[in-house]
């Protein structure tokens, strides 16, 4: 099989750097596209002179200001964004039909058959950079690898504005210390169990064979056996159409009853919200659902037609889905079914808050 060249592009700060270009004024100063603090609003993105106070996306507008009383929070321009969006995917299919868009921000292309620049991945990934920086005004940053995971990682390594790039002879190094907290699918609840067992970089889980990896982490424990090793062969998929969008969360202390869960919802909404507002209007919400995971690592889901994707139908909801266990709760997790509409040009409807 030959070897497969995959690039990830993720545009620096997007939203930000779209407001920052169409308004110069907002340039140097700490920025955050989000809802306003009055409203229980939240923080879409943000430029780097926000991060350097600590915003950070998903984060509720208020803390955001108690961070950075200085911050300037702008509405979300969704057609603004969704435009720029268009206009770089048209750019990448002068390389390649093979594309899986993450978000309007954050694609995948295969450019293992591409004949342009010779094939090279790399001078592929420098020319999307330069065409983009040139065309639209903002900058991207590039990762080339042999695989999705390793490709996503190169894009983060020299962000904002930067190419990074890991070939074939360099994968087993560079995974070799990379740390467990870095692997795909790995969240906080996985790496803290990882390090319980002393596996904090990749090297420490070679030495872990298959078996007692499936033993202890269950089907999870095989794709970690790969990862350690740089091996994901997840094709990227140019009609990755979505099911749902979802927001979960482990909590380190189990909720103990119905009251505590509760709680719980109106920061899961605010950042299901958060994300929808990233998903194109090729798609509809639908149906409203709630995962619950019972400390005995029991889990329910329950989904209903026609409810409303407010507060108060999750409520509902969760309700009825503790109701089915009744004990304590270490995972709460809501989401919405997508209905794909295949280019229908309706608006997405976001959640009202």
């Amino acid at each position: 099989m030959s070897q497969r060249k995959i690039i990830h592009i993720d545009c620096d700060c997007f939203y930000a750097a779209i407001e920052m270009r169409d308004d110069p004024r907002l340039a140097g100063r700490p920025l955050a596209v989000g809802g306003s603090a009055e409203r229980r609003g939240v923080i879409a993105t943000c430029n780097y002179e926000a991060r350097a106070f600590g915003v950070r996306s998903a984060m509720s507008s208020r803390h955001a200001l108690k961070l950075c009383p200085d911050l300037l929070i702008v509405k979300p321009r969704m057609d603004a964004y969704k435009e720029a969006s268009r206009e770089i995917h048209n750019i990448f299919r002068e390389y390649t039909e093979l594309i899986e868009p993450l978000s309007l921000d954050e694609a995948y292309l295969d450019v293992s058959d591409s004949p342009r620049c010779s094939g090279s991945a790399t001078r592929i990934a420098e020319e999307i950079r330069r065409r983009v920086s040139q065309k639209l005004h903002i900058t991207v940053s590039a990762g080339v690898a042999p695989n999705k995971f390793l490709a996503k990682i190169a894009s983060d390594w020299r962000k904002p504005n930067g190419l990074f790039v890991i070939t074939p002879p360099e994968v087993e190094d560079f995974v070799a210390v990379l740390p467990v907290s870095k692997l795909h699918g790995v969240g906080k609840v996985t790496a803290d169990k990882l390090h319980r067992l002393g596996i904090v970089n990749c090297l420490d889980l070679r030495e872990w064979d298959r078996l007692a990896l499936v033993r202890d982490f269950g089907s999870f424990g095989e794709r970690l056996w790969g990862l350690a090793r740089g091996i994901d062969e997840r094709a990227v998929h140019n009609d990755s159409r979505r099911q749902s969008v979802s927001v979960e969360n482990t909590y380190d202390t189990d909720l103990p009853d119905l009251a505590s869960c509760l709680e719980k919802l109106p920061e899961l909404l605010e950042t299901l919200a958060q994300r929808m507002s990233r998903i194109d209007s090729s798609y509809r919400p639908g149906k409203p659902f709630v995962k619950v995971k019972f400390h005995d690592f029991s889990q329910t889901t329950l989904e209903q037609a026609g409810a409303g994707r407010d507060l108060g139908s999750y409520q509902l909801l969760l309700s009825q889905a503790f109701a089915r266990g009744g004990k304590p709760v270490r995972l709460l997790g809501i989401g919405v079914r997508l209905q794909d509409l295949r280019g229908a040009h309706e608006q997405l409807e976001l959640f009202g808050q």
